[in-house]
């Protein structure tokens, strides 16, 4: 039996293994798909595939029968979490059956989804025309309004610190 002294350390070690293992948000998804460059650029192949896709919102439009929410696509990391620290893939757009409450869904706020292509369309962004795919039959994951500083800071240390005022 190991001593107090190394079982401490040996659990620690163990507790942050297990706190870096993120289960995805989305179950049973599958592990690769294309990604937005690849179905801007052929849509027509993509049509009908499923794809994961996470990024952070930038405009709502409900429509008449439908909701358009426009997405800056980031790769996903651990458990389907759009990696913050990555470049941008380009942009998406989820579209949802209708009427989906814009505060539900505002500017800035993370998500992850799980959808099928369903063709693409040409928007203007500043003065740039970009392909946008178009997302449908998604299951989407809201992250917290927090994101991405929810995930706690660890640290370890040994020392004095002195505050003045």
């Amino acid at each position: 039996m190991p001593s107090p002294a190394l079982r401490l350390p040996a659990t620690l070690i163990l507790l942050a293994a297990l706190a870096g293992c993120a289960a995805p948000v989305l179950k049973d998804a599958p592990a690769t798909s294309p990604t937005t460059a690849e179905v801007a650029a052929a849509p027509e192949r993509y049509h009908d595939a499923e794809v994961v896709w996470g990024g952070k919102i930038v405009a709502i439009e409900n429509l008449a029968d439908t909701t358009e929410v426009a997405v800056v696509a980031y790769p996903l990391a651990r458990g389907q979490r759009p990696d913050t620290r990555a470049p941008s893939q380009g942009r998406f757009v989820l579209v949802l059956p209708g009427f989906v409450e814009p505060m539900d869904f505002p500017p800035g706020r993370w998500l992850s989804l799980r959808g099928r292509v369903a063709g693409s369309e040409v928007r203007t962004i500043d003065r740039s025309e970009v392909v946008h795919p178009r997302v449908r039959d998604a299951e989407v994951h809201l992250w917290p309004r927090e994101f991405p500083d929810d995930r706690g800071h660890w640290s370890f240390g040994v020392g004095v610190g002195v505050g003045i005022r």
